[in-house]
């Protein structure tokens, strides 16, 4: 049996599960909240031992997989993890000052928890590494990018490639023939575009601002706004960053950044969220139609994530009107309760809408297994 222990550390908790590859389902799962609060679990390495007693005893773990949201350009697959690259991934901190020091202090837990296991990192960002340089370039001071690396890369990595893998495995078509556009809709929300497998481009950018309206964050917006709000609102760069990160997204347009919640004020009339949908179903179709002019057609178009997976009538509201394209919903499909990858679109249209619900879990056990293996 082949199992191994997946790690997901924020900056006051840690997500775990333990999965066995043989049947790919989690053995044990669970999540340490609260950490570093008063009263409760002092630090991660802690949290790392109560997660290790919830484990149970005699338990043999062929790798420990830890999900690290930013690679930035070093790092381009799961990587063996050393001294040298947990430190590497601490000085990439700078890009994603939300994220990579929590992984960091996941790692150094369970390093010090498990010293016997190999650890692996598995980067949101790797699957994006085969981005063109078209498609990552952002066109400011070429020097000035370099030096502080600043260009498009891309998350949600392990959903997009492992999504984008199902997908064709349901269709029964080799990877390599399919295009594909997948959309990750969650409280964070991206969509990529997949040629044969590899991202060849995606909706987030330097950080996961960029791209789709999201539950807290903007989105795309022009970089002016920014200047804009600084001159004539005196708003000061942390101010600025907390407005577009966190205060953004659904949650400024509505009030709430829950989706759910939104569509149910939508129901009952709420202007200010039937407007709201509408800007969240404009910026998901801008994407589609210029990610299909990039691939130069259309095989399949995949829903995933929260709202992705689960919400019908948002699903059939960001496609309505795109039977152009060839994508159409079949109402009774898309309406039919059910957690298994299916297909939303009528028998025989051009492009496959299907829902495959995501598990970045397994992606990053399956990666940690491939490489220690």
């Amino acid at each position: 049996m082949t199992q191994v222990f997946v790690v997901n550390s924020g900056s006051s908790s840690i997500k775990y599960q333990l999965v066995d590859l043989e049947t790919e389902q989690a053995v044990v799962s669970g999540l340490i909240e609260r950490i570093g609060e008063p009263g409760e679990v002092p630090d991660h390495l802690a949290g790392m031992r109560q997660v290790l007693d919830a484990l149970g005893p005699g338990r043999e773990i062929a790798a420990v997989g830890h999900r690290v949201v930013h690679g930035g350009p070093r790092f381009s697959s799961a990587t063996l993890v050393t001294d040298e690259v947990e430190a590497q991934i601490e000085e990439l901190s700078a890009l994603a000052p939300l994220h990579n020091p929590a992984n960091v202090l996941g790692i150094r837990a369970a390093r010090e928890s498990l010293p016997g296991v190999p650890h692996v990192a598995v980067f949101d960002t790797a699957f994006h590494s085969t981005l063109p340089p078209a498609a990552y370039t952002y066109a400011i001071d070429a020097e000035l990018a370099q030096r502080h690396q600043v260009r498009r890369y891309g998350f949600h990595g392990t959903s997009h490639q492992y999504v984008s893998r199902r997908a064709a495995r349901f269709l029964g078509r080799p990877l390599e023939s399919l295009k594909t556009i997948v959309l990750h809709l969650g409280n964070g929300a991206s969509v990529t575009a997949v040629d044969g497998g590899r991202s060849v481009d995606t909706s987030m950018g330097l950080t996961p601002l960029e791209g789709l309206v999201m539950g807290t964050r903007s989105g795309d917006i022009d970089a002016g706004v920014v200047f804009h709000l600084a001159r004539e609102a005196g708003l000061s760069i942390d101010e600025l960053d907390v407005l577009l990160n966190r205060r953004s997204g659904l949650l400024g347009l509505t009030g709430t950044g829950d989706m759910r919640d939104v569509t149910d004020a939508a129901a009952r009339g709420d202007a200010a969220a039937v407007a709201a949908l509408e800007v969240w179903r404009h910026r998901i179709r801008h994407y589609i139609g210029a990610y299909t002019a990039g691939l130069g057609g259309l095989d399949a178009l995949v829903f995933t994530a929260g709202i992705g997976e689960n919400n019908a009538s948002l699903r059939r509201l960001a496609l309505s009107g795109l039977w152009f394209l060839g994508v159409e919903v079949d109402d009774e499909r898309n309406e039919l309760p059910s957690r298994a990858e299916r297909f939303i679109s009528p028998e025989g249209t051009p492009v496959a809408v299907l829902v495959i619900p995501t598990n970045e879990e397994l992606e990053i056990a399956r990666q940690a297994a491939a490489l220690v293996a």
